[in-house]
């Protein structure tokens, strides 16, 4: 669970990071590019509603590592 955390995390990182990387332009639509590909043009509510679902998924992501790590603590704890 630890790790499929972490690759959601990271996944969802490196998505965002590319996405601010390659769409600095600015305007009431904007186009938005990743790796050189044309995938949608948003408004600014789109946007905003985009980065709300983002935001979710990297919760979804910390709860898992926490859930994971809680789970592995328990098992080592009663092993001794």
């Amino acid at each position: 669970m630890v790790v499929l955390g972490l690759l959601l995390l990271a996944a969802t990182g490196a998505f965002i990071g590319l996405l601010i990387a390659a769409n600095l332009s600015g305007g009431p639509d904007y186009g938005v590019t990743v790796l050189g590909n044309h995938i949608v043009t948003l408004n600014s509510l789109a946007i905003f509603l985009a980065g709300i679902a983002l935001t979710l998924i990297i919760g979804l992501g910390a709860a898992l590592i926490m859930a994971g790590s809680t789970r592995a603590r328990r098992r080592r704890l009663s092993v001794r």
